[in-house]
């Protein structure tokens, strides 16, 4: 995979979030405002929490523009087909090859030109930066949370952890939320070790929950469709941070929080589908599912079935 060339890359490559005025990032628009100003179209589909952090799925056409300083890092997966473009950043020129499996990073509060001469298909993580110092902060690592600007920059695993996201939220709020911030806190912690200017190893943690704080979060996680199963909630139950719950839960289990979750509702529409008369319609809303659509997209990624077909064959 050829690597981007760069013209004063001394300059380029110094470029981090500390480098922005306070004051421009103070009176810069959300992430999600300004991807909507200068790629003139909307997402596929979009996540966003309350802070602005979120997940959005991007098809548009080539551009020719300033994309002007957010509030929020802005990371990038590529998914299109092969291309060259050119990002201005000063007087900094970076020339590079589009292609999957390469990173693009617009720090916090910075701006650049881009020319891209063909149409563009794109995941994006809205990363805040309280988020990436509390990931810092929690990991216990002395490393800087600034961020390197980085234009087709190749790394395959945080490119395929990002697109991955796109395809696995389901119309379902709880599910969708604990997935979207699991994520999050994982790409953190992955472009503190890789996208900072220096280099950084997480330590992994050691040892699951105790018996009684993995019950209680059991028991969170399987409460009605209203209950608060974020990730906030749930290591805040353990005593734990996000980062430390979240390791010690799949220590425990074998599984992610989202991905133990995702299973224990597959068992329950199972359940339903085959012990009660009840439509699918209703399923999918005692399960939290926005439409019987969303239940069903789901139900057949994980099963190969639809669920009418499911409880055709299973009775």
């Amino acid at each position: 995979m050829s690597k981007p060339i760069l013209r004063n890359s001394s300059q380029v490559n110094s470029h981090t979030a500390s480098d922005a005025d306070p004051s421009s990032i103070a009176e810069s628009r959300t992430a999600d405002a300004e991807m909507a100003r200068v790629l003139h179209t909307k997402p596929l589909r979009m996540a966003l929490d309350p802070s602005g952090a979120g997940i959005a799925h991007w098809k548009h056409e080539p551009l020719h523009d300033v994309v002007e300083p957010m509030t929020h890092h802005v990371i990038m997966a590529y998914n299109g087909s092969v291309q060259r473009m050119e990002r201005r950043s000063g007087r900094s020129v970076a020339i590079g090859t589009f292609r999957p499996g390469v990173l693009i990073i617009i720090p916090e509060g910075s701006s650049s030109r881009w020319d891209i001469p063909k149409p563009v298909d794109v995941v994006q993580l809205y990363l805040p930066d309280t988020t990436l110092k509390r990931v810092a902060d929690e990991a216990g690592t002395p490393t800087s949370t600034n961020l390197l600007e980085r234009t087709a920059h190749p790394d395959p695993i945080t490119s395929r952890l990002l697109l991955s996201a796109s395809d696995v939220l389901e119309g379902n709020e709880a599910l969708d939320a604990l997935f979207r911030q699991q994520l999050t806190d994982l790409l953190a912690t992955r472009l503190l070790a890789a996208h900072t200017g220096s280099a950084t190893t997480i330590q992994p943690v050691m040892g699951g929950l105790s018996p009684k704080v993995l019950c209680r979060a059991i028991e969170r996680l399987r409460s009605d469709a209203d209950a608060d199963v974020s990730l906030a909630a749930l290591a805040s139950d353990a005593g734990l941070s996000r980062f430390h719950f979240c390791r010690a839960f799949k220590e425990s289990t074998g599984l992610s929080p989202h991905a133990w979750l995702r299973q224990y509702q597959l068992e329950q529409a199972m359940n339903m589908l085959r012990d009660t008369d009840d439509s699918i319609v209703s399923i999918a809303a005692a399960l939290g599912y926005s439409s019987q659509t969303a239940f069903a997209a789901a139900f057949r990624k994980l099963t190969g079935e639809t669920p009418s077909d499911w409880r055709r064959h299973i009775r």
